[in-house]
């Protein structure tokens, strides 16, 4: 039902005008069930709502054939169904997460993720924590919504350690309910994909990888929906599309000047240093200095951002020479992010823990090595039959 306030005139056996166009369209954006209300109706009535119903703002929304976006309310009524899909308006449903930093660099990994998914229905990005596979996905993400309009969802896994929850996760991601039908949720969830244009991305995916069935069977029974996952390991799926997210660009400390104020990696650290001290200002001096940082953090984006976020307390130089004790340097992330990406030491931890015991063993094993190692001399140390 859609409600709005305003005039209409009789023509024939109907009302016409605009404010009647406008409460069919306001009526058209819902669900079955779902009570819609224009903002001049809200103002009428929220004031006087009995006892048992309330109002939801569901934000500005574009409808069809309007040259203005409508501001619309959900009626809530005690006892009736109050949680819907996304409006079907104009607007591409969406819950991707705004973020609250400038996105920096990466043009060319936008660009390559991009083709990937015009080739493949499911693209993985990899790589250790704090390489920035999340903030690539959803920045991708974001850049392809006109081309899925039935939606493009953010699917937060990382809450979750039971592969049996990945349907359920990715259902209340896209506000859905699987009713009281008593089906399984999984096909209920295929049943709502299989004829849409959707974009999933599955962040953190590497806790429940056993759960990734899901997506096979989501992907098989819905051929629009594609797929974009964030993990430190890929899925194991047929048709999956593996995408090494590389670190930062590093040029060469000592190089040319010119080719080191167009680094990734050193564009990121200033702007993340002006944030949490605006006199931070990176002159030609301290130029080769955040290079250096930026190399020696091997260009990965969580150790730029938490060596930066140091800036108040040490000077670049000073940062520098700190570098030696780098998990008792690199601390501070930001109250607001989770806690594996709060200190380097968290981030590695978290990786450490989704090991098995063997895993461990092994990596415990090859943590000899200094500088890496190879399959030739890895039996050296390792004894596969212990």
């Amino acid at each position: 039902m859609g409600m709005h306030t305003g005039e209409g005139r009789l023509g024939g056996d109907d009302y016409l005008g605009i404010d009647v166009n406008r409460a069919a369209r306001i009526a058209a954006a819902g669900h079955g069930g779902q009570i819609l209300m224009s903002v001049a109706t809200r103002s009428l009535v929220e004031r006087e709502l009995p006892d048992g119903v309330s109002l939801r703002d569901l934000g500005e929304h574009r409808l069809k054939d309007l040259a203005h976006p409508e501001h619309l309310s959900d009626l809530i009524i005690d006892g009736l169904p109050s949680e819907f899909p996304p409006l079907r308006t104009l607007e591409v449903p969406t819950n991707l997460p705004a973020q609250l930093t400038p996105f920096i660099g990466r043009e060319r990994e936008v660009g390559l993720v991009t083709q990937l998914l015009d080739q493949s229905r499911l693209v993985t990005l990899t790589g250790p924590g704090g390489t920035g596979k999340t903030r690539l996905a959803v920045e991708t993400a974001r850049q392809l919504l006109d081309g899925h309009p039935d939606g493009v969802f953010f699917v937060d896994l990382s809450p979750i350690r039971d592969p049996r929850l990945v349907p359920d996760t990715i259902a209340s991601a896209l506000q859905f309910r699987e009713g009281s039908s008593g089906r399984p949720i999984l096909e209920v969830l295929t049943d709502h994909l299989r004829d849409r244009n959707a974009l999933l991305v599955l962040d953190n995916f590497e806790q429940v990888l056993s759960g990734a069935d899901t997506v096979a069977v989501v992907l098989r029974a819905a051929p629009r929906v594609r797929g974009l996952a964030t993990s430190r390991a890929p899925l194991g799926l047929s048709g999956e599309q593996e995408f090494p997210v590389p670190p930062l660009d590093l040029p060469d400390p000592g190089g040319d000047p010119a080719v080191l104020w167009e680094s990734e990696a050193v564009a990121l650290f200033e702007q993340r240093a002006a944030a949490v001290d605006p006199s931070f200002a990176l002159g030609a001096e301290m130029l080769p200095i955040v290079a250096e940082i930026c190399a020696r953090l091997d260009g990965l984006p969580l150790a730029i951002e938490l060596a930066a976020s140091r800036i108040r307390l040490f000077p670049p130089r000073s940062l520098l020479e700190q570098l030696d004790r780098r998990l008792a340097t690199l601390v501070g992330g930001p109250r607001d992010a989770p806690v594996r990406q709060r200190t380097l030491e968290a981030a590695i931890a978290w990786s450490h823990d989704l090991l098995d015991e063997p895993a461990r063993t092994l990596f415990r094993r090859l943590s000899v090595f200094a500088g890496g190692w190879t399959p030739e001399t890895a039996p050296e140390v390792v004894d596969p039959e212990s």
